[in-house]
Parts: C-alpha cells; sequence; structure tokens
C-alpha cells in the first residue's frame, strides 16, 4: 500500500470542516460521558463492570473489527478482483454465533478476564499463558494497530495535508485519552457512537457511488446492473498489457466461490470454506479484543444476543465497503477521491481504542501480575494504563516502516495464517474435551509455531516476492512456498498442531477432572468447586483475586448509589490539584474510601458474575434471532456462490 496511487483534493470545503467537527463533538462527548462509568476497579476498567447491555456490545464488536485498515482494504480489493473478499465479513457471522452459543458460556463460568487467564485455569503452569500473552501484544503491535493507523494517516495526509506524525500523533492521543480515563466502559460506548457514524456515512458513499455510475451509462439499467457491467471495462490508464493479463478484471469477480488454484493475490474457494473459517475462530472466539467485549455483557444472554447483533452488522460491509470500492473503479480509474473522513476516522478510531484496552489487559493481566504477584488493585490500574501511552510511542516509532511493506491487507492476513491456527487448534480442544493436557497444548503450540515461522521467513526473508504482472523478471520463489496459497497453508498448520496436540495428550498423564470443573463446553454447568491449576509460586489464586476485585466494585457502586456512609478520610481534598487529577485519570481517586462487604454478598456476587443461566423467554429471542441471521448469511452465500 502507498500513497502513490491515491489523489485527493487537499482544500476541504466548508461542509467538510462541519462534518469533522460534528464527529469530534460527538465521540468527545460520548467518550467523557462514559469515562466517569465503571472505572475505580479491575473488573470496571478492563471488562466494563459486567454491565454492558447487548446493543453497545454488538455495536462495539463491530466497531473493533472494522478499522480504517477494512475501508482501504475491503473497497481496494472490491476496485481489483470484485465482491470476493467480502467474504471474510460474511464467513464471521457464523463465527460470532459460535462464540456466543459455545465458546463464552465456558469463559463467563470459568471467571476470567483475558483469554491467557483461561488457557492458564484450564491447563496450569505459566508458559502457555505467557506465550499467548506475548504474541497477541506482538500480533496487535505489528499488524492491527500500525495497519489501521497507517491507513488513518494516509487518509489525514492525502486529505488535508497534514504529515504522516501530526496526523498520527492526534488521532493517537485522541484513543489512548478514552482509553485511559475511561477504560472499556468508555471504548464501548464510543464504538457504539462511531458504528452509527460509520453506517451512516458509508450508506450515503454507496448510495451516491451507484448514482453517479448509473448516470455513466443510463441504458445499462438497474443501478446495480450498470455497475456491474461497467466494472468488466474498467482499467486505469496503463494497467492493461498487451496480452490482457495484467490489469483485467477476472472473470470470477462476483463469485465468492473461486477456483481452487489461485495463489496469494486471489481467494481460492478452499481456502475460502476451510481456512478464513480457522483464522475465524481464532479472531472472534479467542482474541482479546474481541472476546472481551462478550465479556462485559451483564449476562450469557446480553452476550449471545450482542453477538447476533454483531453479525446483522456484517451484512453490511457486501454493500457499504466493498461495492463502493467496485463503483470508484468506474468512477475514479485512477484514484478514489475520499468523501467521508468522518467514516474513516470513525473506523479507526474505534479500533485503535478496542485494541489499546486489550492490550493493556493483557499486559496487566496476564504479564505484571506474574512478575509482581501481589500487586494491588491501584496498582493494575495504573499499570493498565502506563501500558496504553507506552503503545502509543511503540506505533509512532513503527509507523515509518510499515509504510514499505506493499498489499498491506494481503500482509496482515497471511501473517494471520501463519501465527494463529495453532492458537485455533488449541482453544477448540480446550473447550471441547477434557483429555486435552498442559504438555499436549504447550507442544501443539510450539510446533506449530515453528512451522508458521519458517513459511514466514522464507516467504519475507530467504526469498524475494514474486516479480510484478507484466514484468519480464524471473520468479524465483519455489513452488512449495509461491503456489501454497496462504489460506491452504492455514489449514496445514491447524491439521499439524491439532494431531501433535491430541498425540502428546494421549501420551501423558490426564488432568484431574476435578480442576477441570466448568472449564469446558459439557463441563460449563458442573456443579462443586474447582481445584486450583496453578503451580505455589504462581500468582494468587484466580477464584478469591476476582472475588476481592468484585467485593472493590461492588463496593464502589453502593458508595455511588448512596447506599453506605463515606469513610474516606478526605486525604484527596488535601493534595495539590495536579495529584487530585492523575488519582482521577487512574481511577483511583475513590480507592481509600471502599467498605467492605460481607461473605454472603461476596458469595452472591460471585454467584451472579459466574451464572450461565438464562430465562426461557431470552433464550427464545436469542435462538430465533440466531437462525434468522443464520438463514441470511447462507442466502447471501448461496446467491453470491
Amino acid at each position: 500500500m502507498s500513497s502513490s496511487g491515491v489523489q485527493f483534493e487537499q482544500k476541504l470545503m466548508w461542509g467538510d470542516a462541519v462534518v469533522i467537527a460534528v464527529y469530534f463533538i460527538i465521540v468527545i462527548g460520548v467518550g467523557l460521558w462514559s469515562s466517569c462509568r465503571n472505572r475505580g476497579s479491575t473488573q470496571g476498567y478492563f471488562l466494563a463492570g459486567r454491565s454492558m447491555h447487548w446493543l453497545p456490545v454488538g455495536a462495539s464488536l463491530f466497531a473493533s473489527n472494522i478499522g480504517s485498515g477494512h475501508f482501504v482494504g475491503l473497497a481496494g480489493s472490491g476496485s481489483s478482483t470484485g465482491i470476493g473478499v467480502a467474504i471474510y465479513e460474511l464467513s464471521a457471522t457464523y463465527v460470532l454465533l459460535l462464540l456466543g452459543w459455545v465458546f463464552v458460556p465456558v469463559y463467563i463460568a470459568s471467571g476470567v478476564f483475558t483469554m491467557p487467564e483461561y488457557m492458564r485455569q484450564r491447563f496450569g503452569g505459566r508458559r502457555i499463558r505467557a506465550y499467548l500473552a506475548v504474541l497477541s501484544l506482538l500480533i496487535y503491535i505489528f499488524t492491527k494497530i500500525t495497519a489501521d493507523l497507517y491507513s488513518g494517516v494516509l487518509l489525514l495526509q492525502q486529505a488535508i495535508g497534514l504529515t504522516i506524525y501530526p496526523s498520527a500523533a492526534v488521532l493517537l492521543a485522541l484513543a489512548m485519552l478514552f482509553t485511559i480515563a475511561g477504560g472499556l466502559t468508555a471504548v464501548i460506548w464510543t464504538d457504539f457512537a462511531q458504528t452509527g457514524i460509520m453506517l451512516i456515512g458509508a450508506t450515503v458513499l454507496t448510495a451516491i457511488s451507484l448514482v453517479e455510475v448509473a448516470k455513466k451509462e443510463p441504458n445499462l439499467g438497474s443501478t446495480y446492473e450498470a455497475l456491474t457491467q461497467q466494472f468488466f471495462t474498467a482499467y486505469a490508464k496503463g494497467s492493461l498489457t498487451s496480452n490482457g493479463s495484467c490489469g483485467s478484471i477476472p472473470d470470477y469477480a462476483l463469485k465468492f466461490m473461486r477456483p481452487a488454484t489461485l495463489l496469494d493475490d486471489d481467494l481460492p474457494w478452499t481456502g475460502v470454506l476451510f481456512g478464513i473459517t480457522i483464522s475465524g475462530i481464532w479472531y472472534w472466539c479467542s482474541d482479546q479484543v474481541i472476546v472481551q467485549r462478550s465479556l462485559a455483557a451483564k449476562n450469557l444472554s446480553h452476550a449471545k444476543a450482542g453477538t447476533v447483533f454483531a453479525g446483522l452488522l456484517k451484512f453490511a460491509p457486501l454493500w457499504l465497503l466493498v461495492i463502493p470500492g467496485m463503483a470508484s473503479r468506474i468512477l475514479y480509474p485512477d484514484g478514489v477521491k475520499g468523501l467521508m473522513i468522518a467514516v474513516m476516522l470513525s473506523a479507526l478510531m474505534s479500533s485503535l481504542t478496542s485494541i489499546f484496552n486489550s492490550s493493556s489487559t493483557l499486559f496487566t493481566m496476564d504479564i505484571w501480575r506474574v512478575i509482581r504477584k501481589q500487586s494491588g488493585e491501584g496498582e493494575l490500574l495504573v499499570v493498565g494504563r502506563i501500558f496504553v501511552v507506552i503503545l502509543v510511542g511503540v506505533s509512532l516509532a513503527w509507523l515509518p516502516i510499515v509504510g514499505g511493506f506493499p498489499e498491506l491487507f494481503h500482509y496482515i492476513q497471511q501473517i494471520t495464517s501463519f501465527l494463529t491456527p495453532p492458537i485455533t487448534a488449541v482453544y477448540i480442544l480446550a473447550v471441547s474435551w477434557k483429555r486435552i493436557n498442559e504438555e499436549g497444548a504447550f507442544w501443539g503450540l510450539m510446533t506449530g509455531f515453528v512451522v508458521g515461522l519458517i513459511r514466514f521467513l522464507l516467504q519475507y526473508a530467504v526469498y524475494p516476492q514474486p516479480p510484478p504482472c507484466g514484468s519480464d523478471e524471473e520468479n524465483k520463489v519455489p513452488d512449495i512456498v509461491h503456489k501454497v496459497h496462504y489460506l491452504h497453508f492455514g489449514c496445514i498448520l491447524f491439521v499439524i498442531t491439532f494431531i501433535v496436540t491430541i498425540v502428546v495428550s494421549l501420551l501423558t498423564k490426564p488432568i484431574n477432572p476435578r480442576k477441570l470443573i466448568r472449564l469446558t463446553f459439557m463441563s460449563r454447568d458442573e456443579p462443586g468447586e474447582r481445584l486450583d491449576q496453578a503451580a505455589e509460586d504462581d500468582v494468587p489464586e484466580h477464584l478469591e483475586y476476582f472475588q476481592s476485585t468484585n467485593s472493590m466494585a461492588a463496593s464502589t457502586d453502593k458508595l455511588t448509589n448512596g447506599d453506605v456512609k463515606e469513610e474516606a478520610t478526605g486525604a484527596d481534598d488535601a493534595l495539590p490539584w495536579y495529584r487530585v487529577a492523575v488519582n482521577w485519570i487512574c481511577g483511583i481517586e475513590k480507592q481509600s474510601a471502599a467498605p467492605t462487604i460481607s461473605d454472603e454478598e461476596k458469595n452472591e456476587l460471585m454467584k451472579k458474575n459466574l451464572s450461565i443461566d438464562e430465562s426461557k423467554t431470552w433464550r427464545l429471542i436469542n435462538n430465533f434471532a440466531a437462525g434468522f441471521v443464520l438463514v441470511g448469511t447462507t442466502f447471501l452465500w448461496g446467491y453470491f456462490a
């Protein structure tokens, strides 16, 4: 991805400035309001107090996924090869329902904050938890953050003439402000607001694009027919070679199911059915950024409804991102003119705030608590916020490097297929089969990581990239690398990890069943007290710590509601104003005032937080809604197959 092929007017009209100003007013207003809620405890900061309604949860799931990189990547792929890339979005619908109906019940019953923490509960020890936490952070920094940030900065650079660092600094500072001050509550509510902005703006963009396409050839029938017919004859100047092999539109541009022999620049149907599903399960069912939103729901019913709503929203990218990309090829064959800066900013900001909050959670709960075993509530809140600042610095430092990667969207998908299938395999086995033990999971992950790393090094370090289309250069990349599509490689990697994990587990000692209560799908309702898997020198036993943090949250709620008289010493009143401000930002201004709650209240709070019970009405509504979304998704698959 480079800026050379994109040309924008660098002078904004007054109407554009008003739209951008309204965007910032809405987002800042929602962010400041939500920053005052659920922020004084680790559960409040990292899980929004587990009090979120299904509507903002679903919107946040959607907005966390749709970043500015999606707008650029999906529209760009739509412009070059048609609607095929939209299959990533429709495939997500199936996996989102898998998250709500299979994975989230297990995560809630286990009472975890993070996905590596679930692995620690499930298998014991620290090495799997540490590996997954570090790997997730690296993936976030070097793919998600930088890809979205680079796309957003490129937009501002071309649209209004800002240079790279001022643009990035403004965007990162705003995202950092909401994440540090309000935690997950602020992130989810700003995601909710920005989802509305994205959908409205993208709808307007789609309507304008289709109308303009129809005007070019008014005799071609409906706007969609005009789009599809003109799309196959639209070329950028100089892109079509003498033999027609470069710059031409493939015959299957309007189909999802494409030849299985396609290479890395397109999507074979075998990779679509299996490879995307494997990567999707990692992203939607075991990645911290996504699962954290579901765990913030007030109960399992709201978590399920949130995944259904997010699945419904995933219908939109085909029409609001890919179709406009196809239209841009007709309207602007030598470049795309930026019309919806606020939409792109919404996508960027929602993605950045989500990643910042989830990265902060991973570092604080899975790395810092291992280093500082007896860290207190206030320390964890401060560390989580400081880590967001560090992330901002690393992102700025990496930004110039990521701009040098060609085909950034495909690069990110390749990295995902090289590193995440082993995680998918282990999570599926961990949730579904008690016989899988720590040794099997660890060596399965290590084997998969080594194999994936070898492919990555072969493709990006040992052999040069294939020459561009139309070049007379010899392709020196061996067939074993060049002709094995990254989605196909992801399938191979998944199978290798799956087999290694099972074999090693069967050859080693099984886990005591009493240590697996409520940690698999079949045992999610199992009664009884679970034995701790942790080693003696590990961090404090999880349920006890979880109980203490919930006690803090409950007592803070009592103070807020006026149920308990405040016993604070008034220490904050004696502090200078800047210390008071820092304490408020860090969420520790009421730490000394929080009263204790009784053991009976603690037990009731624990029971509520770990409950996966549902009312018959909610269960019926969720099942009906899920069926509706499944039917709609399957219809679109069949219609465009």
